[in-house]
């Protein structure tokens, strides 16, 4: 599932492409047809991002809520295609095409029910201004693990599971401590990690977590062969020995998703 940072490259992309002009919009699957037919011809006003949902603005016509879940794709391609659920066509001339396919989520909805998304959702590191001491809270009094915390979207938005393994790893923290063992310290670093990580993970279209001296030129080790792409710490690197102590990297499944750490470089809470 696309995290946080894909989500918010793609309302960049499309505020760069087509917001401000009038765009064609179709179904060719036929599952959006009827919205679609609301929204032709209208003019892209806007796009918005909050976690894993993306948010398309048309004029007085309402918002169209995308959620992509495990397998949706964007795509700006315009490959001919009977799988697309959403197509929009537009730019100055015309020129651009996204495409959508295979979402858990593609409906028109109006402003107060984007507002009720957002009311749901934890905040969001990447969108500015973000408050993060609602997730404070949560996180403070609960016994669950922190890292099945980070990964909860009504906690924390955004945040899936490459990240979640990842700072856990750049602070130390071991991932089942209880979230109310968790330092204030801590949490506010952990915060402002994440802003940062993910911002760049925006620029550069991929999540790179490691430090300059752990870069693969640094250490004279060969760069990340992954689909995932970027450079990681303990992400889907069980079993190879840790970049920073040389332990083997652990794997456990957690909050349905498999946590990967080290367990030197984030021990127990003793």
């Amino acid at each position: 599932m696309p995290e946080g940072h894909t989500i918010h490259r793609l309302a960049e992309d499309c505020r760069r492409l087509l917001a401000g002009w009038q765009v064609r919009v179709s179904s060719p699957q036929g599952k959006f047809a009827d919205s679609a037919a609301l929204l032709d011809r209208a003019v892209l006003d806007g796009a918005d991002a909050h976690g894993k949902h993306l948010f398309l603005g048309f004029e007085q016509a309402g918002w169209v809520h995308i959620h992509l879940g495990l397998i949706g794709k964007v795509t700006f391609d315009g490959t001919v295609s009977d799988t697309v659920r959403l197509r929009i066509q537009g730019g100055r001339r015309g020129e651009h095409t996204l495409d959508l396919r295979g979402p858990a989520a593609c409906e028109l909805i109006t402003e107060p029910e984007k507002q009720a998304i957002h009311a749901r959702l934890g905040p969001d590191p990447l969108r500015p201004g973000e408050d993060p001491e609602p997730a404070w809270a949560r996180i403070s009094r609960s016994r669950v693990p922190v890292a099945a915390l980070l990964m909860d979207q009504k906690v924390l938005a955004g945040v899936g599971n490459v990240y979640r393994a990842e700072v856990l790893f750049r602070h130390g923290v071991d991932p089942f401590l209880p979230g109310r063992d968790l330092t204030r310290p801590v949490w506010d670093a952990m915060w402002a990690d994440l802003v940062e990580l993910m911002r760049a993970g925006v620029r550069a279209n991929r999540i790179d977590t490691v430090r300059p001296e752990h870069e693969p030129e640094a250490m004279g080790r060969p760069p990340r062969q992954d689909d995932h792409g970027g450079e990681v710490y303990v992400y889907r690197r069980a079993a190879m020995p840790c970049l920073v102590c040389g332990t083997e990297v652990r794997t456990q499944t957690l909050a349905a998703r498999n946590l990967f750490w080290c367990p030197t470089c984030q021990p127990p809470a003793t």
